[in-house]
């Protein structure tokens, strides 16, 4: 059984396709064993309570610094003892002592074909912003492992998103997750469960 923490930072809509491919069976051998953000108010705290998942708030702001709040996010995780991390719309960067401690068992899901409109300052609906500002006529999301970089860890999955004519950033956002990141992230889970299975 893949045991996986789930880090997230506002709504949570790929914390709940998560959640929805265990229970229909899609997504086999995976376990949520914790749901972390950052932030008190997020709506993916109340979708973890209403599944029945352990959810905590590890917020930099009940912290003196930065510095204690790297320390308190590694101890709400090792508490959890997950095998994979899953940064799911999570708006913190990746303190090095989790990325050292969980090396190879981080990844993250990012709304765009990586590495086209990734790295600092890309995240939300800057991405779809500049996407649409540039042009391309294909987006989409992608699935990577987490290192020191933004955005720069191996790649594990990608789909393609078309880009239409009279697209908003907000309805351009609503189509990549719908298409893109609520399909390919389960499916990225279930293949590192496989693989676990194996060794």
């Amino acid at each position: 059984m893949l045991k996986i923490a789930v880090c997230v930072s506002g709504g949570g809509t790929n914390l709940q396709a998560i959640i929805d491919s265990i229970n229909s069976g899609k997504l086999e051998n995976t376990k949520i064993v914790r749901v972390i953000s950052n932030n008190p108010n997020a709506y993916a705290l109340e979708r973890a309570k209403n599944a029945g998942i352990d959810a905590v708030c590890v917020s930099p702001k009940s912290f003196k610094n930065r510095s204690e709040f790297n320390d308190a996010l590694l101890a709400a995780l090792n508490e959890a003892d997950p095998d994979l991390i899953v940064l799911a719309g999570f708006l913190v960067v990746i303190p090095l002592n989790v990325i050292e401690t969980y090396r190879g068992r981080i990844i993250n899901i990012h709304p765009s074909l990586i590495p086209s409109f990734c790295g600092t300052g890309f995240y939300g609906l800057k991405v779809h912003e500049a996407a649409l500002a540039r042009g391309v006529k294909i987006t989409g999301a992608t699935v990577h492992y987490v290192d020191e970089g933004t955005d720069t860890g191996p790649i594990i999955m990608q789909k393609a998103v078309e880009v239409k004519e009279g697209d908003t950033p907000e309805i351009l956002q609503r189509r990549v997750m719908e298409q893109a990141e609520w399909i390919i992230l389960p499916e990225s889970i279930g293949l590192i469960a496989k693989e676990t299975e194996k060794k």
